[in-house]
C-alpha cells in the first residue's frame, strides 16, 4: 500500500480553514490518514489500497537548493509565532484531532501560528499531553523597539542674536526650534511581534533653555521665529533678556544650551488596548556674543 504525500499551499489551506476547523472520525473512514502541517504548507498522506508500498514524493516546503526560509533567519520580523487556544468543547471521542488518544487524556487546542504582526496566519487543531506555554510579548519592550526607531533630536535652534552676529544688553532675545518631525514631533513609530503591535508617538513636551550666564528659561511651545517686523517687542511664548555681556565669560561668549523633553506615549493596537509612556531627553547647543551698548559722547 502506497502513501502519497499532497502539498497544500497557503491558498489552498485558507479556503480549507473557511470550513469548521474540527474534523471528525467520519471524514476518515479507514483512520489511518494523517496531516503535517508547517507554517504555509500541509503535507497530507492518504493510503491508496492495491499498491506497493515506496518514498512518497513530492516536496514538503522546506528548504533545498536555490530555495530560502524566511522563517530560518534570526530576525524577529520572520520568526513564528504559534499562539493556542482551548477547543471549547472538546472534541467528541473518536475525532482525529485526538491523534488516538482520548477524552481526558491531555487536550485539543486551536494551533494559530503567523510571523510578525499576524497578517497572514495557519490554523488547525493541535493535540497536547499538557498546557502549552504561551509566549509572553512585553509591550513596554515593544514600545521602546518603536522608540529606537524613531531619530529624536535636540532642537533646531533659532535665536536672535544668531550666531556669529551680535545682540545687544537689555534688547530681547527670541528662542525657537524648527517643528519638524525629528526635531519637535509629532514622530510615530510602531514595532510588532507574535500578533501584538504597539504604536509609539513621541512630542516634545518642554524645551529648557540654558541661557549660558546662569540663568535657565522653559518654554512649553516651539518658540515664535524672530521677523523684523517685530522690533523691540519681547516674544510672545519663550523669550529672555541679557543684563551682563558675553564678555564677562572666560570665552567671550554665552554657551547656550536647549534641552528637549520628549514624551512618548504608546498603546497596544493588536489587542489588549495596554498603554504607557516612555521620556527621552536630547540636547542642542550654540554659542551667542552679547555686547553692551556703546554711548557715544
Amino acid at each position: 500500500m502506497l502513501k502519497r504525500s499532497i502539498v497544500i499551499t497557503a491558498a489552498t489551506l485558507v479556503a480549507t480553514l473557511a470550513a469548521p476547523v474540527s474534523a471528525y472520525a467520519e471524514d476518515d473512514p479507514q483512520g489511518d490518514g494523517s496531516t503535517d502541517c508547517s507554517l504555509f504548507t500541509c503535507q497530507v498522506e492518504v493510503d491508496v489500497p492495491g499498491q506497493g508500498g515506496g518514498q512518497a514524493g513530492g516536496t514538503d516546503g522546506t528548504s533545498g537548493p536555490g530555495r530560502s526560509s524566511s522563517s530560518d533567519g534570526d530576525d524577529d520580523a520572520f520568526k513564528k509565532v504559534c499562539r493556542y487556544t482551548l477547543a471549547d468543547p472538546q472534541p467528541p471521542a473518536g475525532s482525529l484531532d485526538w491523534h488516538g488518544h482520548e477524552p481526558g487524556d491531555g487536550a485539543v487546542y486551536e494551533q494559530e501560528c503567523g510571523i510578525g504582526d499576524f497578517t497572514n496566519t495557519i490554523a488547525r487543531m493541535v493535540w497536547l499531553p499538557e498546557p502549552p506555554e504561551q509566549e509572553t510579548i512585553d509591550p513596554a519592550v515593544l514600545a521602546q523597539q518603536a522608540v529606537d526607531k524613531m531619530t529624536l533630536l535636540g532642537p533646531d535652534i533659532g535665536i536672535t542674536p544668531k550666531p556669529g552676529g551680535k545682540g545687544v544688553v537689555g534688547m530681547p532675545v527670541y528662542m525657537w526650534t524648527e517643528k519638524g518631525p525629528e526635531t519637535y514631533g509629532p514622530n510615530t513609530a510602531s514595532a510588532s511581534a507574535g500578533g501584538l503591535t504597539v504604536t509609539a508617538i513621541a512630542k516634545v513636551k518642554k524645551i529648557v533653555w540654558r541661557m549660558g550666564d546662569g540663568q535657565a528659561v522653559t518654554c512649553t511651545t516651539a518658540g515664535t521665529p524672530y521677523k523684523a517686523a517685530y522690533g523691540k517687542q519681547p516674544s510672545p511664548d519663550c523669550g529672555y533678556r541679557y543684563t551682563e555681556p558675553s564678555s564677562t565669560t572666560s570665552t567671550g561668549k554665552y554657551h547656550v544650551t536647549a534641552t528637549s523633553t520628549w514624551t512618548i506615549d504608546w498603546q497596544v493596537t493588536g489587542g489588549g488596548g495596554q498603554t504607557g509612556q516612555l521620556t527621552e531627553i536630547r540636547n542642542s547647543a550654540v554659542d551667542i556674543t552679547v555686547a553692551e551698548v556703546q554711548v557715544l559722547n
